[in-house]
């Protein structure tokens, strides 16, 4: 977009809420130069750090600190920024964040900075959204993702796709607004080489994002099965602590206990239900109604079976109700008690792995089995990405796919050909916001923290 969005200004307190040795107050808006001297009494020169005193209506110093100005448009949000940097206790950041209010900024909203870089064309969503990822991420490989996204690797390679269909489609514009000319633009304009092209770029960028998802949310995966089977002391070797309590009382564990792992940088939130089981106990009827609907909830079941037993009438109905197309590993456990050795195999169902969840024996081959399962495939050139940006791409995959169908069709119609590459463009214009709905900006940036 061209041209900075004339908005009024906004403040707020940037670092995280309690105690520090320092803390930051973001200000953006137009011509803060007035602000500044309001504020601390000097005009300072752009991007030199100033010693300055943060000075209350009466002139009364508030703080002291440094003072950072970004003139527009070379600032974040591409208006005139400022920061104020003082010490980071809650009642003086506090009282600094009122003066500014006073002096006519309003409270910023959550997101509200980001969103003006974006409205401001200083970043595109992708790059909007890997600002927030990259804060909340939880793995050093989602960090690294969310700073590959935050440097446009992610835009790049939509832009360039997008810019494949564009030419694609000025050849077919340029036929219908020429219908004399006699020439078979199918073939001349190699549209169905240039498809092919599309198609497998698009698959390209899908995996990369679909892997980027992965890192950016991980796996929800509930341990299920008959009380005593093992689940809490499976839970506690996963999580390499004792979370869970272990006893050899059926229904011990009466409600879902979460706990997030990694397993070669991808987060998994592991959480142990209540025994799968008939029972009169009030309390432990309503945690196994939870535990159900932790199971509908997940992306990964893990059914564990007491290798003694076996799978039997109980464990058949588990399965039974299990929601369909559910991933699902079972798990027979306490193979220490048989002297069996770890291993795994697959079914119809799955796979099927023999562990000690006491000893550990068998472990590794769970953690190797949960990733095979998760998708995750060992890379470097992933992209942070989200359930929309997979969603955009599956719809823009679908547009071409049935443009080629309209063009291998026995009398090709090039007004359809020429709509589905434009729905396939207009799909991915989505991920980076060049086309995007108002109301999906502010779901978007809601979700952001006060401050970015």
């Amino acid at each position: 977009m061209n041209g900075a969005i004339v908005a009024p200004t906004i403040a707020a307190i940037a670092t995280a809420a309690g105690r520090g040795g320092i803390g930051v107050i973001r200000v953006s808006g137009s011509d803060l130069l007035p602000f500044s001297l309001a504020l601390t009494g000097k005009n300072p020169p752009p991007r030199y750090a100033t010693m300055v005193d943060f000075k209350a209506i009466d002139g009364v110093a508030i703080d002291s600190g440094i003072l950072l100005y970004f003139p527009a448009p070379h600032s974040f949000t591409g208006e005139d920024v400022i920061e104020l940097q003082g010490h980071g206790g809650p009642v003086v950041m506090n009282m600094l964040l009122a003066r500014c209010l006073d002096l006519g900024a309003r409270l910023a909203e959550p997101g509200e900075f980001s969103r003006r870089a974006f409205l401001n064309g200083k970043i595109d969503l992708t790059q909007a959204e890997a600002v927030a990822d990259l804060i909340d991420a939880a793995t050093t490989s989602a960090a690294r993702s969310a700073v590959r996204s935050l440097q446009g690797e992610f835009s790049k390679a939509i832009h360039d796709l997008t810019d494949e269909l564009i030419n694609l489609r000025m050849l077919v514009e340029a036929t219908l607004d020429f219908p004399e000319e006699d020439i078979d633009f199918l073939k001349a304009a190699d549209a169905f080489g240039r498809l092919s092209r599309l198609k497998a770029k698009l698959a390209e960028i899908h995996s990369r994002a679909g892997q980027g998802k992965l890192l950016q949310s991980g796996l929800q995966v509930v341990l299920a099965g008959q009380p005593n089977v093992g689940k809490s002391s499976l839970l506690n070797c996963l999580a390499g602590d004792d979370l869970a309590i272990v006893t050899a009382i059926a229904g011990t564990t009466r409600d879902a206990l979460r706990s997030a792992i990694q397993i070669e940088g991808i987060p998994l939130h592991i959480i142990d239900t209540a025994g799968l089981r008939e029972t009169d106990d009030e309390v432990e009827k309503i945690g196994i109604e939870r535990s159900w609907k932790e199971i509908e909830r997940s992306d990964l079941v893990l059914l564990l079976v007491d290798s003694r037993h076996g799978i039997g009438a109980a464990e058949r109905a588990i399965l039974a109700r299990l929601p369909a197309g559910l991933k699902q590993i079972t798990v027979y456990n306490k193979i220490d008690l048989l002297d069996k050795p770890a291993e795994i195999h697959s079914e119809a169902s799955g796979s099927v792995i023999s562990l000690s969840a006491r000893s550990g024996e068998g472990i590794e081959l769970l953690r190797q089995e949960l990733l095979k399962v998760a998708g995750w495939q060992q890379t470097e050139d992933v992209f942070i990405a989200r359930e929309r940006h997979l969603r955009a791409l599956a719809l823009a995959k679908s547009h071409i796919e049935a443009a080629r169908q309209v063009a291998e069709g026995s009398q090709p119609a090039l007004e359809l050909f020429a709509e589905e590459l434009r729905l396939a463009q207009q799909a991915l214009a989505e991920i980076t916001g060049e086309f995007t709905a108002d109301d999906l900006l502010g779901v978007i940036f809601s979700r952001f923290c006060i401050g970015k």
